[in-house]
């Protein structure tokens, strides 16, 4: 009977799982199009890591309060919320293009309602995984779920660099908006056959919000691994923000959506590797070893103009992730409890992500203001560093993404030697039933 049963609850994830690659697939159509879109309008890489920030910075910020409100109340209801309401944005944005053009307030208007929104999904999305699968299953539903995250990297770029040759950006947020439906009607789906495992508390909603904190800052190997996270994410962030400027000083818009998709194919190959052959001891150690490789296949992807050089190199930083992503997931969430998993995992979001936050402040600055003259004709580094990774307007981009690898890969080192990261491997099935104060 267990047996059967956690075969239903996989077939639910399933479900549920097929509608969020169809949404990923939609939004990375926008996320794509408009990288292009403002690249194309300003020639400014500050203006697309604007862009990207007012993306990202709302969702973050709101994933405590969506984390408690997982905990709170109908996990399935709240997917469906996020996804419908974070269309208003895209409609916006459409709107104001069939206008003319739009503008890049308008753009970053529009990005930030629906980041606003969207912030509901993620707590009550990994949350419902936990309510649906057993231990021995998450591992493989963790591979599987970066391969939906992986389709807007794989299979969405390539696709956008066509539509964009028969059409324009407005075609693209259409598909986006309407992938968004989809999403909703599998997640009710998903509802119908799965009772809600949650009931309104009667506690405070701060109260609530303290005691995922207090999960969280009492267990100290998950607490240092989420700040630990936060490092790592600042130097990835930069090579999120500079690949679209870096190729665009080169190359067109259909290059950079077959570069990234040929990049983006190695998080898929890894993720399929992984939910086929899950990973079953030695978590810490992947975990250092794979961020170590990606820093280093990281500031390859910055040495050269040539698409190959930067596709080879791209695959493979792409490939690594998800080896770090599911050792991440997997050591988290088998030291929490799952009753608060729900507000932990919006803490750690927040707190975890928030190197993205400052990489996409400062990544387009540097670009623009202090690396990009080190490699113009007659600029400091032209001469000596310019020799190696050549010269040119995207050489300076090319550079600095190249110092983010440096440090991504000196900073995997100093993880690999912080024992509460290691001993979290130990404790992961003996969580305490009652760790909160």
């Amino acid at each position: 009977m267990n047996s059967i049963k956690s075969e239903n609850s996989f077939r639910k994830f399933m479900l549920l799982w097929s509608g969020e690659f169809v949404s990923a697939i939609g939004s990375g159509l926008t996320s794509f199009g408009l990288g292009v879109y403002v690249f194309q309008q300003t020639g400014l890489a500050s203006a697309t890591a604007l862009v990207m920030l007012l993306a990202f910075l709302p969702n973050l910020l709101l994933s405590p309060l969506a984390g408690v409100l997982a905990d709170r109340y109908d996990r399935r209801l709240l997917m469906v919320a996020g996804d419908g309401l974070s269309a208003l944005g895209l409609v916006f944005i459409l709107v104001c293009m069939l206008r003319g053009e739009a503008q890049l307030w308008q753009i970053c208007v529009g990005v930030t309602i629906s980041s606003i929104f969207t912030s509901l999904l993620e707590p009550a999305y990994k949350a419902t995984i936990t309510d649906l699968l057993t231990e021995e299953q998450f591992t493989k539903a963790s591979g599987l779920v970066q391969v939906a995250g992986s389709a807007k990297y794989l299979i969405s770029p390539i696709l956008a660099g066509y539509l964009l040759r028969i059409s324009d950006i407005k075609l693209l947020i259409v598909i986006d908006i309407c992938t968004l439906f989809l999403t909703i009607a599998s997640t009710l789906v998903v509802r119908k056959g799965l009772a809600s495992l949650r009931k309104e508390s009667e506690n405070a909603f701060w109260n609530e919000f303290r005691e995922g904190w207090t999960a969280l800052r009492q267990n100290q190997g998950v607490l240092v691994l989420t700040v630990m996270a936060s490092v790592l994410t600042f130097f990835m962030g930069f090579i999120q923000t500079l690949f679209t400027p870096m190729i665009l000083a080169f190359a067109d818009s259909a290059s950079l959506g077959a570069g990234t998709t040929i990049s983006a194919s190695g998080m898929l190959v890894t993720s399929l590797i992984i939910g086929l052959v899950p990973l079953k001891k030695g978590y810490a150690k992947i975990l250092s070893a794979s961020l170590f490789l990606a820093g280093i296949f990281m500031a390859g992807f910055g040495l050269r103009e040539n698409m190959i050089v930067i596709c080879t190199f791209g695959f493979l930083f792409f490939a690594m992730l998800p080896f770090a992503n599911t050792c991440l997931d997997y050591l988290i969430r088998t030291n929490i409890e799952n009753a608060i998993q729900g507000r932990v995992w919006g803490l750690i979001g927040i707190i975890s992500q928030f190197g993205y936050v400052i990489a996409y402040a400062i990544s387009g600055v540097l670009a623009d203001t202090v690396f990009r003259p080190l490699f113009v004709e007659g600029g400091a580094l032209a001469g000596n560093v310019g020799k190696i990774i050549g010269t040119g307007s995207g050489r300076g981009t090319g550079f600095l993404i190249i110092v983010a690898g440096g440090l991504l890969s000196l900073t995997a080192i100093g993880l690999s030697q912080i024992k509460s990261v290691r001993k979290l491997e130990e404790r992961g099935k003996n969580v305490p039933e009652n760790h909160l104060e």
